[in-house]
C-alpha cells in the first residue's frame, strides 16, 4: 500500500490491508461475501405484502442471487412516504428466507431495535443516512451479526472506514463496505456511482465491497451497466433493487429492475464473473509464490 494512503487513513488501522492480515472473508449461512463468489443481494426497496416479497425472492433466487434484501424499516426523505411494515415486514423476510433458503439483509435505523432486527436478518445494513451514527453502530457490532455499512451521501474513504474501524473496535470483524453513491453537482442521476472509491477501498482495506448500483443510478436502465462497471473496479458482489412491477412499487420504483431485467443484468454479468474469478486465482497464486520465496529466503 502506497505510504500516503497510510497515512490518510492512519485513524482506521485494523481495516487497513497489512502484511500479517489478510482479506476478510464474511461468513452469510452457506457462503463467504468477499471470497470466490460474486455475491448478488437482490430485492424490493420495500417489503410490501407477503405475495410481492415470495415471488421476488423465488426469482431472484433462480436468477443466481444468494441474499434477499428488502427493506421492513425505511428512512425516507420525506416523512409523508411509505416508511416500512416494521415488525411485520420482518416476519415476512423471515418467511421468504424459510422458503428460498436466501440469507436475508434489511436495514436497521435505531439501536433500540438492534436485537429486533438481528431475530431475523443475517446481515444487518446500516443505511448512508447512519454512517456516522456511532450509537448504531456500536450496537449493530455488539449483535455479532455481519453489518452492511454503506458510505454516507457526503463521505470522503476516510470518513467511511472511520466508520468501519468503529464496528471493528466493538468485536464484529465481520464489515461489509457498500459503495452506493455520493452526492456531487450532476442532477441527472440520484448520485454519482464512486466506482475509483471500488479501486481504492480494494487497494487500502482487507474488508469486502459491494456496489450499489440502484441507489448510485436512481433509474433502471442504469443499473446493469453500474452493476458490471462494480465487479470490473474490483467489488465482491452487487446489492441491487427488483420488484415484480416496478411502476407499482411503494418506493423506490423508478430503479428497480423488473424480473426480466434482473434476468438479463446477471445474464451480462456472467462472462464478467469469469473474469474475476480468473483474477483471484492469479492473485492467489502469486500470493503462494511470494510466500514460497519468503520462506525460502528465511531458511538461507
Amino acid at each position: 500500500m502506497r505510504e500516503s494512503w497510510r497515512q490518510q487513513f492512519a485513524e482506521s488501522p485494523d481495516v487497513l490491508l497489512g502484511a500479517s492480515r489478510r482479506r476478510t472473508l464474511v461468513p452469510v449461512r452457506d457462503f463467504f461475501v468477499g471470497g470466490d463468489e460474486f455475491a448478488v443481494m437482490a430485492g424490493p426497496c420495500s417489503v410490501e405484502t407477503e405475495s410481492q416479497l415470495m415471488a421476488t425472492a423465488h426469482h431472484v433466487r433462480q436468477a443466481g442471487a444468494r441474499v434477499l434484501r428488502g427493506g421492513a424499516f425505511k428512512p425516507r426523505s420525506s416523512p409523508y412516504a411509505f416508511q416500512g411494515l416494521g415488525r411485520e415486514g420482518l416476519k415476512l423476510l423471515g418467511r421468504a428466507r424459510e422458503a428460498t433458503g436466501l440469507a436475508v439483509v434489511t436495514e436497521v435505523m435505531s439501536e433500540v431495535d438492534v436485537a429486533l432486527v438481528a431475530e431475523y436478518a443475517d446481515i444487518l445494513q446500516i443505511g448512508s443516512r447512519n454512517m456516522e451514527n456511532y450509537a448504531l453502530l456500536e450496537a449493530a457490532a455488539r449483535s455479532g451479526r455481519p453489518i452492511l455499512l454503506k458510505r454516507g451521501m457526503v463521505a470522503t474513504i476516510a470518513d467511511f472506514l472511520r466508520s468501519a474501524q468503529v464496528i471493528l473496535d466493538n468485536g464484529n470483524r465481520n464489515v461489509i463496505l457498500c459503495e452506493r453513491g455520493i452526492r456531487t453537482f450532476e442532477t441527472a442521476m440520484r448520485n454519482t456511482f464512486d466506482a475509483a472509491g471500488i479501486a481504492l477501498l480494494k487497494q487500502v482495506t482487507h474488508l469486502p465491497v459491494v456496489a450499489d448500483p440502484s441507489h448510485a443510478a436512481g433509474a433502471r436502465e442504469l443499473v446493469p451497466a453500474l452493476a458490471r462497471i462494480g465487479m470490473a473496479a474490483g467489488a465482491d458482489g452487487a446489492i441491487v433493487e427488483v420488484h415484480p412491477d416496478p411502476d407499482q412499487a411503494w418506493s423506490d420504483g423508478e430503479q428497480s429492475l423488473d424480473f426480466a431485467a434482473f434476468d438479463a443484468m446477471m445474464n451480462a454479468l456472467e462472462p464478467w464473473m469469469e473474469w474475476r474469478a480468473a483474477e483471484l486465482n492469479v492473485e492467489k497464486l502469486e500470493q503462494h509464490e511470494l510466500a514460497g520465496l519468503r520462506l525460502a529466503g528465511a531458511a538461507q
